[in-house]
């Protein structure tokens, strides 16, 4: 085989044209790994919002608690069903109603959906997970809200000590920040049940409901008992598993147009290379004839020149990679197909979105150099050494 040292030495002395490869792939590959990193982190966020001993009920046919509605009657009969956790005689759960808001963005012009939680006095209690991180939880009974650390300042009027119009004419005043691990609740505003209810005219009624169960081996004759009353019109599914199917629309639209935005960048660095390597085929030729005469084969000449491909794209994606990575600590806000409200998420680097960005750019620098090497390989000595 041919020592590998020559190659290093020859991208080293054609330091323009690697440069350049190198950072083509690097930007194909960036644009690969944000893609994943942002599907991921779509995933991470809605996923970080479901617990599997938590069962969520809604009215059947409805995709979210948007677009549920479930009679204040009912809530008493869900909480009766066999295998819902109760502390002190009270069963654990969760009654609440969900309704979007129009919001001026602040740094962007326009308005945007936030979705807004009408939440009960022991909210803090059902969800532990959740923190107030600045200021304090709203009064119960009064016109104060607590704000989503995600949409803090994104906004207006989204930010401790300033208010908004829940509705018009029915200001509420923001007087606490929350986080729940970066969740999607993060994403949300949260004011007191009656004061949404009686706000937006849903008196009577709840969007969803959410029961703590024993345990997650529950879950299926909770849902069973529920699902079995066709009075009710209910449907039950683990609060996880709903939100994993809440981020697929949003992540599969992300993925794809990743995908497509790769898929042209790519084509384009890979003929890139090619030229690259095409290029150093033509001005090696003597080398490629002395390699020959000194009894290196027609394989390992084209083992060379592939290697060398793919050594100059590995560069270039470990560039790529490096500057993804520094999205880690970036959040990026659009809309969540499933509520029609505006999300916050972040980039998450995994190690499967890594490997898959540097097996990405070895498949390109294999590809690029391919062709060029096979051209190398069949070089004349004898014609090479003559310079012709």
């Amino acid at each position: 085989m041919v020592p590998i040292r020559y190659n290093l030495r020859s991208l080293a002395v054609r330091k323009a044209t690697t440069f350049a490869t190198a950072l083509g792939i690097g930007l194909v590959v960036f644009v690969l790994a944000a893609s994943l990193m942002l599907s991921a982190g779509i995933k991470k966020t809605l996923g970080a919002s479901g617990h599997e001993d938590i069962a969520l009920v809604l009215r059947k046919g409805s995709d979210n608690e948007l677009s549920s509605n479930i009679e204040e009657a009912q809530v008493g009969l869900i909480v009766a069903q066999p295998g819902v956790k109760k502390e002190g005689g009270k069963a654990l759960r969760a009654a609440e109603i969900i309704v979007v808001a129009s919001m001026e963005k602040l740094g962007a012009s326009g308005v945007s959906n936030v979705q807004v939680r009408g939440v009960e006095d022991d909210v803090l209690s059902f969800r532990p997970t959740v923190k107030v991180v600045a200021g304090h939880a709203p009064k119960p009974g009064s016109d104060e809200v607590m704000i989503g650390a995600r949409v803090r300042g994104r906004f207006k009027g989204l930010d401790l000590g300033q208010s908004f119009d829940l509705k018009k004419n029915r200001p509420v005043s923001v007087v606490g920040v929350f986080e729940d691990a970066g969740s999607s609740y993060e994403s949300e505003v949260w004011v007191a049940l009656d004061t949404l209810r009686a706000s937006f005219g849903r008196e009577g009624s709840r969007s969803s409901v959410r029961v703590q169960l024993e345990s997650a081996a529950k879950f299926d004759s909770f849902r069973a008992a529920v699902e079995a009353d066709k009075r009710l019109g209910l449907q039950v599914s683990r609060e996880n598993a709903y939100y994993e199917k809440q981020s697929e629309g949003t992540s599969l639209f992300i993925s794809v147009l990743g995908t497509i935005i790769t898929i042209f960048f790519s084509v384009g660095a890979i003929i890139g290379a090619a030229i690259t390597m095409y290029a150093a085929v033509a001005n090696r030729q003597r080398e490629i004839g002395i390699l020959r005469a000194l009894g290196f084969s027609r394989i390992a000449i084209t083992a060379s020149f592939v290697s060398e491909s793919i050594f100059l794209s590995m560069m270039g994606g470990a560039v790529g990679v490096v500057a993804s990575l520094l999205l880690g600590s970036v959040k990026f806000s659009m809309m969540n197909f499933a509520s029609g409200s505006e999300m916050v998420f972040s980039f998450e680097p995994t190690g499967k979105v890594i490997s898959t960005a540097l097996i990405f750019a070895f498949v390109m620098g294999l590809l690029g150099g391919l062709l060029p090497a096979l051209r190398a390989s069949r070089t004349s000595p004898v014609i090479a050494m003559r310079g012709g």
